[in-house]
């Protein structure tokens, strides 16, 4: 990886933390939908020390493997498309989710979760995905990773609504732990 992309995936992450969860890191406000003026973004990023200009904003965006951020149409705004925990209000598709989906976490978490469910916690939604690879990588984030196999048709069936954010990441509210019929151990 170069120094470019390095440089790159550092203020994809400090992007990540202002426009989701301290938006006065950058001396920002966002408005009550999650979006931030982008000049006002940049100027903010830049006044922390950091390069930032609208071009590698825009490569940030464009290739960021989560597709976490959104431009609205003429770039005049940005903001995170899902993974809140501040207070905002992003308007995302209610869907009938696939038979099952997956809740990357930590094996030192299990007990918690089995006395408590899976909780939002600071966040807005629970975060589930579509696929065991991706949570995978989400459990191995906080150590020895488990993954929690989620009956989301026994959820849906018993009045749960599931949310899919711009960026195909599946939301839920908690979900008890009856609702989960495996634990995965991946090594």
């Amino acid at each position: 990886m170069s120094k470019i992309k390095n440089d790159d995936v550092s203020l994809g992450r400090f992007i990540s933390l202002v426009l989701r969860h301290e938006p006065s890191a950058a001396g920002l406000t966002l408005d009550s939908e999650g979006w931030a003026d982008t000049k006002a973004l940049i100027s903010g990023v830049c006044a922390t020390g950091r390069k930032l200009d609208m071009e590698t904003l825009e490569r940030i965006v464009r290739e960021n493997n989560k597709q976490r951020y959104s431009f609205n149409a003429d770039k005049s705004k940005i903001r995170a498309n899902q993974g809140h925990s501040v207070d905002v209000f992003i308007d995302m598709k209610i869907a009938e989710p696939p038979p099952v989906l997956y809740h990357g976490t930590s094996s030192a978490f299990l007990d918690s979760i089995k006395e408590n469910g899976i909780l939002r916690m600071s966040r807005q939604y629970v975060h589930l995905s579509k696929d065991m690879d991706t949570a995978v990588k989400v459990g191995s984030r906080h150590g020895r990773p488990a993954v929690l196999v989620i009956d989301t048709a026994k959820m849906s069936a018993d009045g749960y609504v599931f949310k899919i954010s711009d960026n195909n990441v599946w939301q839920s509210e908690d979900i008890p732990w009856a609702y989960v019929i495996e634990v995965k151990y991946p090594e």
